[in-house]
């Protein structure tokens, strides 16, 4: 009789322990599980206040990454129906001639709305110096960073990046005649500096 009371009274007590052992492996999972979740939202907030800071803290800090490197191998036909080329001496004009190798053209991106052209034949950069010239150049360089626009009547523009003459922006453009025009003479709104980009 006393050995099943010991025994009954054992089992009952390894039964409580094992039941208690539970309940507080349970509840310390729970807790572990609970303080890394926190910790990955408090860590998961903190990344999502920096990102919002650093996108509306300026301008500086915005990537364009993805809009640069575009390089495209145009010809530039302009309003007044001529090719423009870049010859090997460094001089820019207009050509009729749609066989000629100087009016290939490689257009880049280098920076938001801001192109390099280079003739494939010469190997010159268009360029715009400070008195609104164009010529070749055999380096790139801060003359060579032309904004590219698109304009209402569907042909595209080319001002100088750099250079202004009385705060009015300098294009490239041709003559009648297909002769480079000075960019302090030209205006956005005159056909001379309108020029529709022609896939090679």
């Amino acid at each position: 009789m006393r050995r099943w009371t010991v025994s009954n009274s054992v089992s009952a007590c390894w039964s409580v322990c094992v039941i208690y052992l539970l309940a507080v492996s349970v509840i310390f999972a729970s807790s572990v599980t609970c303080r890394s979740a926190c910790s990955v939202q408090r860590a998961l907030r903190v990344s999502n206040s920096s990102s919002a800071l650093t996108s509306t803290s300026g301008r500086h800090v915005r990537s364009y990454v993805h809009l640069q490197g575009d390089v495209r191998q145009r010809k530039l036909f302009s309003f007044q129906k001529f090719f423009l080329r870049i010859g090997k001496d460094g001089k820019v004009n207009g050509t009729k001639s749609k066989d000629d190798p100087y009016s290939i053209l490689e257009i880049t991106s280098v920076d938001v709305g801001i192109v390099a052209i280079r003739g494939i034949g010469s190997n010159l950069y268009l360029a715009i110096n400070k008195k609104g010239e164009l010529y070749g150049a055999r380096n790139y360089d801060i003359n060579c960073r032309l904004k590219e626009r698109i304009e209402e009547n569907g042909y595209n523009t080319y001002a100088s990046a750099e250079w202004k003459n009385n705060n009015r922006q300098m294009f490239v453009g041709l003559s009648a005649r297909g002769r480079p025009l000075r960019g302090r003479k030209n205006r956005r709104k005159n056909t001379a500096t309108h020029f529709l980009p022609i896939l090679v």
